[in-house]
């Protein structure tokens, strides 16, 4: 196998991993969240865990990305945004529907592509984006009332999912930047964001002075786990097209959705499972959105 092959199986590899954890972390949240542990707080303490064990390791590669610091900010609004809601959003909502509303980024992906990378979208683009719209009027639709989403939860899964699009775009546009800057990026947002949050509500930090062993252990544990997927995640964004990166993302709804079946009971109707299958082809034919620059070039 050459190395290009080894890097891009690696790369997928990478994504998938990513995916599995992003389907199955939802459950030790909700673990912490009946230890008493908000959802702000165990973002705070499971994000400030990589970034105290490892972000100093990446001191150089930071300060050879001066150049890029404010898109590094940028990418770390993003994901942290992206982190933190998904996480109050799978331990208040249900958890399938959450990440249909996630994945509906393609629809955001064209429009900060268009703001960013300046990509148009081809016939089969707008085709994508009917079908991601139509799957999420499908799934929200209710007779009488407008097809929104229900619940804080549902809006939380909704805004991750346009963070996760701005994410995955700003991520494209900083390549070449070296991948520990971006997780350190990554880790810094979701601190500061959650910072902000406690200082609003101080009482999430209330559970410290009865938090037991396991309740630590468990924290350290997923924030372990939080830093390998971020990790993973980067490297697998440098070598893959962002729009087939969510195609791999979507192995996280099946993770999910079986996970959640065996783990919390919860079932999905008719109206959820159709429009989760118009979203869910949408995503799959997201690679397609664009057109080839290669066959726009002008043939010398």
């Amino acid at each position: 196998m050459s190395s290009i092959s080894l890097q891009r199986t690696l790369a997928v590899g990478s994504l998938t991993y990513a995916a599995t954890l992003w389907g199955l972390v939802w459950y030790p949240y909700r673990l912490l969240g009946e230890a008493g542990v908000g959802g702000i707080a165990s973002s705070f303490f499971t994000y400030a865990t990589p970034l105290l064990l490892m972000g100093w390791l990446h001191g150089r590669v930071l300060r050879e990305a001066r150049g890029h610091w404010l898109w590094l900010a940028a990418l770390g609004i993003a994901a942290g945004w992206t982190n933190l809601a998904y996480v109050l959003a799978v331990l208040e909502g249900e958890v399938v529907r959450v990440l249909l509303l996630f994945y509906l980024s393609p629809l955001w992906t064209v429009l900060f592509s268009r703001l960013l990378l300046h990509e148009k979208l081809n016939r089969a683009g707008w085709a994508v984006m009917a079908l991601a719209a139509g799957g999420a009027l499908a799934m929200l639709w209710q007779p009488g009332e407008w097809p929104l989403p229900a619940s804080r939860a549902e809006w939380l899964g909704l805004s991750a999912g346009v963070m996760f699009a701005a994410n995955n775009v700003i991520s494209r546009h900083l390549q070449g930047v070296a991948e520990g800057a971006k997780a350190v990026s990554v880790w810094v947002g979701v601190a500061l964001l959650t910072v902000i949050g406690l200082t609003l509500k101080p009482a999430e930090l209330g559970f410290i002075a009865q938090a037991s062993p396991v309740t630590w252990l468990l924290l350290a544990g997923v924030g372990i786990a939080i830093g390998s997927m971020t990790y993973a995640v980067q490297y697998g964004l440098a070598r893959v097209p962002a729009n087939q990166a969510i195609v791999i993302f979507l192995f996280e709804l099946v993770v999910a959705a079986v996970a959640s079946y065996f783990l919390s009971d919860e079932r999905m109707g008719g109206q959820e499972w159709a429009g989760a299958v118009m979203i869910i082809t949408a995503s799959l034919f997201s690679g397609h959105m664009e057109n080839d620059p290669a066959k726009e070039r002008p043939h010398v």
